[in-house]
């Protein structure tokens, strides 16, 4: 049997020539949407990071901004610039860089962005409105999870979903909104016992744990569907992800690669959730 690849890469595609559209009907009504960078620090896969947000703000025709900050930059300053752009009108969505340098207490950042703003989905109120149900902009990785699973045709209703690592980033968020999908929810992590045990009952599994090709086949139930989100550096310098790909992929069903398989929708959510704050920010949502 030879699993299905679910391509990040097409559906994001997909999702950027929706967005493109909708931002020619803006423009037309004198709205461009705009989205704030900044990025503390020389850490170089953040530099990446911001480069690509920076090239795909560019070709979806956003308005952007990235604020390049020395790693010695003060909290208060960081702040203050927060705030700047919390009050900046031709911003609608903000977005810090993580992680921050040591010095910088980086719940107080995120606590200091409008929550309207939030395009990371990481403040405590969009976190809130997240867990009990609410509207929200919702954290961009797991979105582009339950993204990937839907536009693969694949219904999650009445599914057994596992997901692998309990991080406020994914693990957490993804769980949730696997719920609000219906699904039955198991969550493991690094103390859970008997996890392959458990992660073979799984209809869809989610792994999100950063150790590279940790979940080997006999992790997986036959015809799973299998989301990894792992992002590693090999000491060769290619990219793996938590699952390994070669062994699982024979017993998987629809199952993302490493790369072009979850990475590519992490940026194409944000710009969505730019554009969507961008509407409510113009009061045309």
């Amino acid at each position: 049997m030879t699993a299905t690849i679910i391509s990040g890469k097409q559906v994001s595609e997909e999702i950027r020539g929706s967005i493109a559209g909708e931002v020619k009907e803006l423009a037309a009504k004198g709205v461009v949407p705009g989205l704030a960078v900044v990025l503390v620090g020389e850490d170089p896969a953040s530099h990446v990071y911001v480069r690509n947000k920076e090239k795909a703000c560019h070709d979806l025709g956003y308005y952007s901004e990235v604020h390049r900050l020395p790693a010695d930059t003060s909290q208060a300053d960081l702040l203050a610039l927060v705030d700047k752009l919390n009050h900046q009108d031709s911003i609608d969505g903000i977005l810090v860089q993580l992680p921050l340098p040591k010095h910088i207490d980086e719940k107080a950042v995120i606590n200091a962005i409008a929550v309207d703003k939030d395009v990371d989905g990481f403040h405590p109120v969009n976190v809130g409105n997240l867990v009990i149900g609410d509207d929200s902009l919702l954290p961009c990785t797991p979105a582009g999870v339950i993204e990937l699973i839907k536009r693969a045709g694949i219904s999650l209703s009445g599914k057994h979903a596992v997901v692998i690592g309990r991080s406020n980033i994914v693990g957490k968020p993804v769980s949730l909104l696997l719920q609000r999908e219906n699904a039955t929810v198991t969550m493991c992590h690094s103390r859970t016992a008997n996890m392959a045990e458990i992660a073979r009952q799984a209809d869809v599994l989610v792994v999100a744990i950063g150790r590279a090709n940790f979940i080997d086949a006999s992790y997986v139930k036959p015809g799973a569907v299998v989301i990894d989100v792992g992002m590693n550096r090999l000491e060769n310098g290619k990219l793996a992800g938590d699952v390994d790909f070669e062994s699982v992929k024979e017993v998987s069903g629809p199952i993302t690669p490493v790369p072009g398989g979850v990475g590519p929708m992490t940026i194409t959510m944000l710009m969505q959730n730019t554009l969507t704050a961008a509407k409510r920010h113009h009061g045309l949502a």
